[in-house]
């Protein structure tokens, strides 16, 4: 189920995606009794799920990637690469899998899909994550854009209750200024990169810190960048630390970027849902409710 995509792919493509998904999720899949991991869509050549393979097993040794292509020509010639806890599989957004899986990456698969399409196929990968438990948040679905060699990369992550976080990565040598990403964004906010919406409101506030954080480029790119996370983070529901600032990246709650309109999914429970005027526990937020679009924010250089 699904349409044929390009099949572009690059061999090292998609390192920050697996570095992240091994750093913020591989106690999860420590965790599970018999891990598996799906790279969905991987195109024309299995470098992907090769290297997804490699670097998930840092973080969690027996875990084991199926490889899903809707093209039948590109699964018989990934077959050479199979070995012991890889293999493919012809198939697209039913995931053609047993088991239900505790990963899914689906990696530069939606954008050449129509953006009113992106919930449904959200909706149909989330159901088949493994269930959330009383020690476990579920599986996890990351869903995103990078440029042809990796150097820019957005995705959003979502388990069994929707969407959690967006996050922006990139190599900090090659970035003017942070809305640079904009061109990356996943297929559901790229169309949203406009005045009112929250992505543009984002990226705006984080042109300005990192302008605002200029004096800190004489100590390099990595620095100029935590110093403009941490402005940032005092007026958006950033959920991650310097030890992933420094990596070049930012991950922020969904809630804070969805496009205008979008609704909490119905299987979501009240408890799970951020309450208006009040921000998640431990996060920064607005009062009353009032969103980013609407309040353009300032930053100071500290002297």
């Amino acid at each position: 189920m699904g349409t044929v995509t390009r099949g572009t792919t690059n061999p090292n493509r998609l390192r920050r995606m697996d570095r992240w998904i091994a750093a913020v999720h591989g106690a999860e899949l420590r965790r599970a009794e018999d891990p598996v991991a799906v790279d969905l869509g991987y195109g024309a050549a299995p470098w992907t799920a090769v290297e997804l393979l490699h670097r998930l097993r840092t973080a969690a040794p027996r875990v084991r990637v199926v490889g899903v292509e809707i093209e039948p020509a590109r699964v018989a010639a990934a077959r050479p690469y199979e070995r012991d806890g890889l293999v493919f599989r012809h198939g697209g957004f039913e995931v053609p899998i047993p088991q239900r899986p505790h990963l899914i990456r689906a990696a530069n698969v939606l954008r050449q899909y129509d953006e009113t399409e992106v919930a449904a196929a959200w909706e149909r990968l989330c159901a088949r994550l493994a269930p959330a438990g009383e020690h476990t948040r579920g599986g996890l679905l990351v869903e995103g854009t990078c440029d042809e060699i990796g150097r820019r990369h957005v995705w959003v992550a979502l388990g069994p209750e929707g969407p959690r976080t967006v996050t922006f990565a990139t190599r900090l040598a090659s970035l003017d200024r942070p809305s640079d990403l904009a061109e990356r964004l996943p297929k559901v906010l790229i169309h949203r990169n406009v005045p009112g919406e929250p992505v543009h409101a984002f990226l705006r506030d984080f042109d300005r810190a990192w302008a605002a954080a200029a004096p800190y480029a004489s100590y390099g790119a990595r620095q100029r960048w935590i110093r403009a996370v941490r402005d940032l983070a005092a007026h958006w529901p950033v959920t991650d630390g310097p030890a992933r600032w420094r990596q070049g990246e930012v991950t922020v709650r969904w809630e804070a970027l969805a496009p205008r309109g979008w609704t909490v999914p119905p299987s979501r429970s009240a408890a799970e849902r951020p309450s208006a005027g009040r921000a998640p526990s431990g996060q920064k937020g607005r009062p009353d409710g009032e969103r980013a679009a609407d309040r353009p924010l300032s930053f100071r250089v500290e002297t």
